[in-house]
């Protein structure tokens, strides 16, 4: 595919709020893409191709760059055509040097602008078709978010996730149709937030209060209740362990084996924003509670398999780091997982039984890395004084692949 693209970002002024060299690019064009909103702010051309885009998006939007492959196609988009826009898939789709980006103010600034909020002051959680439980990754008292709508229905979502969550004294602002002459602004308090009706172009401001929210840090090792789980987890201090040896990274994929409750998935998924996750479980009720957990703990991204390693793994994108909580024993297990692995990807195992701690030994022999036995022991009461109470030790293999 050959098209070139010009992305020329529009604001809710529209076309009178373009710069005299973004005009020219449109008026230059022989085709122009965009929603039917951008269209419509569009002076009348007839000689101009006008499409809107396809429905599914990214389904159909291939064969409408090959009609116009070899014309000159502007496409549209809302503010900066890479803040959650249509640059980005373009990119991805044809690379970056088939795509030129002519941003004009976005959402966020505007919206930063009419706060007097700093840029290093607030984190932006965007919801454009998205699952409104993102924001629940995100929560911590004092930090300010600015959160990108779906649509009008966002604002009250997201204000009942924080009160359900402990975050209900929060204060609220949806600033909507931002730069146009119908700008608009509601303020309120997420508990009290109800079904106030907002434009369907809006961004929301929020400042984080707790009125009892739990801390939950960014750290690894979430406490256990964290979670909703059945017993099967991967205790804190263990899970801590391995995470730190998976040594999650922007943008990498970690296969979470015999997963539980997804405990370690979850918290992959937490270290940033773009991290990724595939939890595999046999059992169906626990495959059920992965998925729930993950949008509690605000990764509701996390994509669940239900079934048995190793024969679940076929077909799945290959790994950065995979951790083997469970099944480590189940022949060809090990196997598929490292011949899986990417090259510097990293593999953890867990193991509580004899038979399993001998598959490590195995396999520390064969490949090295680093063997380790972790047990933890909790105080607890003795009668009317205080003792430890030890945990089931944990054999843990970890070892890293070569780059080669």
């Amino acid at each position: 595919m050959s098209t070139q693209v010009t992305v020329v970002g529009i604001g809710a002024d529209g076309w009178t709020g373009l710069t005299a060299s973004a005009r020219e690019l449109v008026e230059g064009a022989e085709v122009v893409l965009g929603g039917p909103r951008h269209l419509a702010m569009l002076p009348d051309a007839p000689e101009q191709t006008r499409e809107p885009w396809p429905s599914p998006l990214l389904e159909g939007l291939p064969a409408l760059l090959d009609r116009f492959d070899g014309s000159r196609v502007v496409a549209l988009a809302s503010g900066d055509p890479l803040v959650s826009g249509i640059a980005t898939t373009l990119v991805e789709l044809i690379g970056e040097a088939s795509v030129t980006v002519v941003p004009a103010l976005s959402s966020v600034a505007l919206a930063r602008a009419r706060m007097r909020w700093s840029a290093e002051s607030t984190e932006v959680v965007t919801l454009v078709g998205r699952d409104p439980h993102l924001v629940a990754r995100s929560l911590a008292p004092g930090l300010r978010l600015m959160i990108l709508s779906s649509d009008g229905s966002t604002p009250g979502e997201v204000a009942a996730l924080l009160t359900a969550v402990g975050y209900g004294a929060s204060p609220m602002t949806v600033l909507a149709d931002l730069g146009s002459d119908h700008e608009a602004r509601i303020d309120g308090v997420a508990a009290v937030w109800g079904d106030h009706a907002a434009p369907d172009l809006n961004v929301v401001a929020v400042e984080l209060v707790s009125s009892g929210a739990r801390p939950l840090g960014f750290v690894a090792g979430l406490p256990d209740d964290a979670f909703d789980h059945d017993g099967q987890i991967t205790k804190r201090d263990m899970r801590a362990s391995a995470l730190a040896r998976l040594a999650p990274m922007p943008g990498q994929l970690l296969w979470d084996i015999g997963a539980g409750a997804g405990s370690v998935a979850v918290e992959w998924m937490r270290a940033h924003s773009t991290c990724r996750a595939i939890a595999v479980e046999a059992r169906e009720d626990r495959a059920a509670r992965i998925a729930a957990n993950a949008a509690t703990l605000g990764v509701p991204a996390i994509r669940v398999v239900t079934g048995r390693a190793p024969e679940a793994l076929d077909g799945l994108e290959a790994p950065h780091a995979i951790f083997i909580g469970g099944g480590a024993t189940e022949p060809g297990v090990i196997d598929a997982c490292w011949a899986a692995l990417r090259p510097g990807g990293r593999l953890v195992v867990h193991g509580v039984t004899l038979e399993t701690e001998a598959v490590l030994a195995v396999s520390y022999s064969a490949q090295g890395g680093e063997l380790t036995r972790l047990r933890v022991e909790h105080a607890s009461p003795i009668g009317s004084f205080t003792g430890w109470t030890p945990s089931r030790a944990v054999t843990q293999w970890a070892v890293t692949k070569d780059e080669s």
